[in-house]
């Protein structure tokens, strides 16, 4: 090898060891840098998501506070009691009788983080009425659900049965707020319950009625109406309000509704009290009877059931009896 070839040579070697220096430098220095990079690019990543999860949580925070000002209270037994009060104003404002409806208490029902507290209302009116209380209570400004909306015709000419649940919230633990002083802001008035309108219109819920014997023209006197007996006295609504049982008897003769608490007669006996045991329904053993009227006549007891009249009541055995009137052995 002469001495250009060994130059040659040389310089190859310096140039390949000079290539391998620089891939072997960048090896050594921007491998870790890639990897800083990463870890950057994950935290930003992190950090990002932290953010966006700490603004849904004050924007949850910001939800459920708004939702508890529109809480009746914080306080199952007062929010209980504001909302009973609230339907029964609602109730008078439609132009309802209250005495034809019925409040039961619903709940407490434990959800996560709040109980859940309501009303079972349960009673009968005109249709045009009936619309005006669900339009109330729909359109109050505290919070709460309606479920359960059934209406249908009533045994009652001109009459339809409403039943439905008025539910809301009570938050627990309750959060920091100051309850609003909630107004309603539509009314009876609003245009918005003209929507109703068409229901009461089209009466698609008055069963049909065929129409009886046109009297003489020369008649001027009616028969006085019969007294009322037992086959036309129904019992409409078994309520309990303010801890006090009340019995709502339709008379369905002279179309009135009369209201009796445990001491009143009834029926040839006393009203002794309100059963809400759930039982079998007497003669259909497949349905059940969540209520009943129990009245004494003599030594035994008598049960009527919600809907029936007092014409269909039964004879309770001792060992169906309720047990505040089971025989006490000393």
């Amino acid at each position: 090898m002469n001495q250009r070839e060994k130059l040659l040579a040389a310089s190859v070697g310096a140039i390949v060891l000079m290539f391998a220096g620089v891939f072997g430098a960048r090896a050594v220095f921007l491998k870790p840098l890639r990897e800083m990079d990463k870890k950057t690019a994950a935290l930003r990543e992190k950090l990002e998501k932290v953010k966006s999860e700490r603004r849904a949580y004050f924007d949850a925070e910001d939800t459920v506070k708004n939702y508890a000002q529109r809480a009746f209270s914080d306080d199952l037994d007062q929010a209980s009691a504001k909302s009973g009060e609230m339907l029964t104003q609602q109730i008078l404002l439609s132009g309802l009788e209250e005495a034809d409806f019925s409040r039961m208490p619903v709940g407490p029902r434990k959800l996560r983080g709040a109980h859940e507290i309501g009303w079972s209302v349960n009673g009968e009116g005109k249709l045009e009425n009936a619309l005006n209380l669900l339009f109330l209570a729909q359109k109050s400004p505290h919070l709460h659900r309606i479920e359960g909306l059934t209406i249908s015709p009533s045994e009652t000419p001109c009459q339809v049965n409403v039943r439905f649940r008025y539910l809301t919230l009570v938050m627990n633990p309750p959060p920091n707020v100051d309850f609003l002083d909630l107004q309603p802001k539509l009314t009876l008035d609003s245009p918005e319950r003209k929507f109703f309108d068409p229901i009461v219109v089209r009466d698609i819920l008055r069963p049909y009625v065929k129409r009886g014997p046109v009297a003489p023209a020369s008649t001027t006197a009616t028969a006085a109406s019969p007294p009322a007996g037992p086959s036309v006295l129904r019992v409409v609504s078994l309520s309990e309000w303010i801890g006090q049982p009340e019995v709502h008897i339709r008379d369905l003769t002279n179309q009135k509704t009369l209201q009796y608490k445990p001491g009143d007669a009834l029926g040839g006996g006393t009203v002794v009290m309100v059963d809400y045991r759930p039982l079998p329904m007497p003669g259909n053993e497949a349905l059940m009877s969540f209520s009943r009227v129990i009245l004494k006549i003599g030594a035994d007891y008598w049960a009527v059931e919600r809907g029936r009249t007092l014409a269909d009541k039964y004879k309770l055995p001792p060992n169906k009896l309720p047990e505040q009137l089971m025989p006490h052995s000393n």
